[in-house]
């Protein structure tokens, strides 16, 4: 027998639905960058190339980026709850997939299906959030969100070492099971359905349109070192990308009720809000997976032991993002955007000037300084995309923010390693050229950023094994200031237009945000 119906669920369970939002948020961004310090183990288990690894990451970050909206949109009509659950059932059976996969296509096919319960869960918590609060508590909540969100993504690598090192790389994949089992029980008990009174279906051809343009780009910045830029191959899916995106345009600028609502985009705070997500993402995030890949196979530390020296950025930014949240109740978020972004840029030009005989602590100034920016941007980034929508359109705002945050993960991770991937090849073309260290530089290219340098300088003469590792490392060390550059200026710009973007006036009456315009800043 039930109890009788409580008039006011919502209220007395409001914390009960943070908890459980939390728990699958932590569980499905640690998915993100959990997997790094394990890419080495990955390699050698599955025989996997760069390609490969950058799929590891990206499958899952493309699927949850091309389907977000989509299922934000399903779940305004059909109900948040619902997608939320029906997302922790798709998440938990595709990591026991990706735990018993045996060549790397199993494992990234397993990934993308994963990233898809993904997106069923990301694009309804901050809606689910955003029905369960009110007044200045919905701040607070709004800051443990962004605690959790920025702790998750810094915390992976600590995370996958400690069961990489101890139990083994399927086991970050097994974990989920349990885990999600608890979610999907906490939430049916404590967490109240919510949906948009006004729903009006599924853009399909928005769907297909916005997926295919998207996942034709990131297909092209990852092959096109291999395949070459001017191939038929990569023109024509450049060329495919291009037509689609047109394509998706058009079709949501006529539609009545789009997938995609570009009249979002006609408030500047919106715009600054999205490109905020795609810059934090694109920056330090993607930088991620680089920096593991330095911390191991140029330093030569295990997975426990790479995953515990990010913990400067991990323990800054859970202490920092809830602050951030509680200040946003009085202060303009864009100076929190900017700010943040700002410190990040700085932080990842600290960490850019490694040489060869740098140690691992080196980085820490530059961990530290990006700990407080991740911190300082995740509370307000997350209550701009709600607070500047009608709240009847809060699983539109939270999914097209949370998009952009997935589109800056998988195409910062394709673009910076398309970069990476070129200028390690430039470089063992002019630091081997005259040599008889290695035949096919492209080949040894591909060694340098997949972690097997070992594997082929074990296999050449002893009198020129030590030329050829070095040139490795210098390729390299190349390759990562490169990116850094990159990332740096991705930051910056996203400093620039989150302070000039987001207005205050902009934002709608939510019963929380942040003060009127000529309030204290």
């Amino acid at each position: 027998m039930h109890a009788a119906p409580d008039t006011t669920p919502v209220d007395n369970n409001k914390w009960w639905t943070l908890t459980a939002v939390s728990i699958a948020i932590f569980m499905l961004l640690l998915d993100i960058t959990v997997v790094n310090v394990a890419l080495p183990d990955i390699r050698k288990d599955l025989n996997a190339s760069f390609t490969d690894l950058q799929w590891v990451v990206d499958a899952y970050s493309l699927a949850l980026a091309t389907t977000l909206l989509a299922f934000g949109s399903i779940a305004d009509l059909i109900g948040r709850r619902l997608i939320f659950i029906v997302g922790l059932g798709v998440f938990i059976t595709a990591s026991l997939a990706c735990g018993l996969a045996n060549q790397p296509d199993v494992l990234n096919i397993s990934r993308a299906v994963q990233g898809m319960g993904g997106a069923m869960m990301f694009s309804t918590s901050l809606a689910l959030i955003a029905s369960a609060f009110q007044g200045p508590e919905r701040g607070t909540a709004f800051g443990v969100f962004g605690a959790v969100t920025g702790g998750a993504v810094a915390i992976g690598p600590l995370i996958g070492g400690v069961i990489a090192d101890g139990i083994g790389w399927e086991w970050i994949f097994f974990v989920n099971i349990p885990i999600g089992l608890g979610a999907i029980a906490l939430t049916l008990r404590k967490v109240a359905e919510s949906r948009d009174p006004h729903g009006y279906g599924i853009d399909w051809a928005g769907v297909v349109t916005f997926s295919g343009s998207l996942f034709l780009l990131v297909l092209s910045l990852i092959q096109g070192n291999d395949l070459g830029w001017t191939s038929t191959r990569i023109v024509a899916q450049l060329t495919g990308w291009f037509v689609l995106l047109v394509l998706f345009l058009v079709i949501e600028m006529r539609k009545s009720h789009p997938l995609f609502d570009m009249q979002l985009f006609k408030k500047p705070a919106f715009v600054g809000a999205s490109i905020a997500a795609f810059a934090l993402s694109a920056s330090m995030f993607s930088l991620f997976l680089y920096i593991t890949l330095y911390i191991q196979n140029v330093l030569g530390f295990g997975p426990l032991e790479a995953g515990l020296r990010f913990l400067p950025i991990t323990l800054l930014s859970f202490l920092v993002a809830p602050i951030a949240g509680k200040l946003t109740q009085t202060h303009q978020p864009r100076w929190f955007l900017g700010g943040g972004l700002l410190l990040i840029a700085a932080g990842i030009l600290l960490m850019q000037g490694i040489d060869f005989d740098s140690k691992w602590t080196f980085l820490l100034p530059g961990f530290a300084i990006a700990g407080i920016g991740i911190g300082l941007v995740n509370p307000p980034l997350a209550s701009t995309a709600v607070g500047v929508v009608p709240p009847e359109r809060s699983g539109m705002g939270s999914g097209i923010n949370s998009t952009f945050r997935q589109i800056g993960i998988a195409t910062g991770i394709a673009g910076l390693g398309a970069i990476f991937q070129s200028r390690v090849n430039s470089t063992l073309t002019t630091e081997l050229a005259g040599t008889a260290g290695v035949g096919n530089v492209k080949e040894f290219g591909r060694a340098v950023t997949s972690g097997a340098v070992n594997d082929v300088v074990q296999q050449l003469p002893v009198s020129a094994q030590g030329a050829v590792a070095r040139a490795g490392t210098d390729a390299f060390i190349s390759g990562y200031h490169a990116i850094f550059y990159v990332a740096t200026a991705i930051a910056l710009v996203g400093a620039i237009l989150s302070v000039v973007l987001v207005r205050p006036q902009d934002f709608v009456p939510h019963g929380f945000g942040p003060p009127a315009e000529g309030a204290e800043d």
